[in-house]
């Protein structure tokens, strides 16, 4: 039976770093036997503009029977002004939520050939390869009770709470452990122990699962500490695993220490290894439209999902080759532009993938 793919392109830059995507996963059915079927839909703005939800009930059923997600961005300017509850951000988070997407898998890895793009020494970053594991459903972008109210004297005062259950810990830390015996086996559990008693619980748990697997070598960092070693030493960590929260700010911090965000894929996986695939970048609707983004974190994310959801890792192989083969050859998209380098838009970097594909056929 051929694999399932529910592709969303979504707003801003979306369109248009997914359609360099779709070129690869052409290519791969056409020439390298990959058996998959794909079909389009909306999520975000355009679906708030087309239905007047940002989650249309069609998307979230055709979400639900696919094997995979590819997602291009989701927001913008344009959207911003509407009440939040149908802002485009939430249809991203409705489907996170409904598809059980609770491990996100956030690498960041530094290609040889953009060592000079990065703002760090050479010698602090060359060699990068460390994956964050964030937890995706819980914590405090999720807990109750939250919102705005107003206290007895008239002033206004905004609360969120941080809630996790010691099975939603538990969840997280065995994807980070599964993932870290297929690397160096070294996890660093990120949290802020000494002022939160929910992350004193999270520290509970990682020791108690980590005993599970006595060949991973499992350290604690407090997050402000693991922001700055971010900086200092990144190449100290294998596997990261921490909350919703610390996650998304550490996925974004680690992303920089490799020149662009444009060149980084991600992962939201449920328990079975479905998941939704996206690079970490926004939607960037100040370049919609100009054919400037970069599509490098795109087709990297389908390679990431022909790894983690579809059981392909000879095809995603061959894509992260020829990712690697362009870089060598030259070819820029303006964020990760250097001197002496060939710069080149969106559609033509796709095309060079493609040319790259082919070539090692």
């Amino acid at each position: 039976m051929p694999h399932k793919i529910l592709i969303l392109p979504g707003d801003g830059i979306g369109p248009e770093i997914v359609a360099e995507a779709v070129k690869v996963l052409d290519v791969l059915r056409a020439d390298f036997g990959l058996d998959a079927e794909t079909e389009q839909g909306l999520v975000g703005g355009s679906a708030y503009d087309a239905t007047g939800t940002p989650l249309p009930q069609r998307t979230l059923d055709d979400a639900k029977s696919a094997d995979a997600v590819l997602l291009g961005a989701v927001g913008g300017p344009k959207w911003e002004p509407l009440e939040i509850a149908v802002r485009p951000e939430k249809g991203l988070l409705g489907l996170r939520k409904e598809l059980a997407l609770f491990s996100n898998l956030r690498p960041a890895i530094l290609y040889p050939q953009l060592a000079s793009a990065s703002t760090l020494k050479a010698e602090v970053v060359s060699g990068l390869d460390l994956m964050i594991v964030r937890e995706l459903t819980g914590g405090i972008y999720f807990g109750q009770p939250r919102g705005v109210r107003t206290l007895e004297n008239g002033e206004r005062q905004g609360y969120n709470t941080l809630v996790y259950s010691e099975s939603e810990i538990e969840r997280i830390g065995r994807s980070a452990f599964e993932i870290a015996m297929k690397r160096d086996k070294r996890v660093c559990s990120v949290d802020k122990a000494n002022v939160l008693e929910c992350t004193e619980l999270w520290r509970e748990v990682m020791i108690r699962v980590g005993k599970d697997y006595p060949q991973v070598q499992l350290s604690h960092m407090y997050v402000d500490n693991a922001a700055m070693q971010l900086v200092k030493a990144p190449k100290q960590f294998d596997v990261m695993v921490t909350t919703n929260m610390f996650g998304d700010i550490l996925s974004d911090c680690a992303a920089m220490l490799t020149g662009s965000i444009g060149m980084l894929p991600s992962a939201s996986l449920d328990a079975n290894g479905r998941g939704m695939y996206e690079p970490i970048h926004g939607s960037a609707p100040d370049i919609a439209g100009s054919g400037k983004a970069n599509p490098l974190a795109t087709i990297l994310s389908v390679a990431m999902m022909l790894r983690y959801s579809l059981d392909e890792d000879g095809l995603a192989q061959r894509i992260e080759s020829a990712v690697s083969t362009v870089l060598d050859q030259g070819y820029r998209t303006p964020d990760i532009f250097a001197a002496g380098a060939n710069e080149v838009g969106t559609a033509a970097m796709g095309d060079a993938v493609v040319t790259a594909l082919r070539a090692n056929a």
